[in-house]
């Protein structure tokens, strides 16, 4: 089951290429801002709890959809690029084991823990 859930994240991923590749941006936007969403990390400074609700609300798919989807319906070409930068990150982030963060450590997510 692991690694079906692994192949639906990679296909989610190629996805976000995809819908990349179809805004009016060069190519190398892409990959410069793919690992943009980590930087929500900085809560963890803070503490955990805070940390993990920064986190979790940059790498939540939904939050990546509801940009894409505003963007499309208003016409903003920067806002649908966010939503593929979000939806894909959290897809790629899924695909490599780092899961949505519990309040009590970085390590602990909806996918088990990190480095087991």
């Amino acid at each position: 089951m692991n690694q079906l859930l692994k192949f639906e994240e990679a296909a989610q991923w190629a996805f976000s290429i995809f819908l990349f590749s179809q805004l009016p941006y060069a190519w190398w936007w892409y990959p410069a801002l793919i690992l943009l969403p980590d930087l929500s990390m900085i809560g963890y400074a803070s503490n955990t709890r805070v940390g993990a609700a920064m986190y979790n609300l940059f790498h939540h798919k939904a939050l990546g959809v509801a940009l894409g989807v505003l963007g499309s319906s208003v016409g903003s070409p920067a806002l649908m690029l966010a939503g593929v930068i979000l939806f894909g990150h959290s897809a790629m982030d899924r695909m490599l084991g780092y899961g949505l963060k519990y309040n009590d450590s970085f390590k602990h997510t909806h996918l088990g823990m990190i480095g087991k």
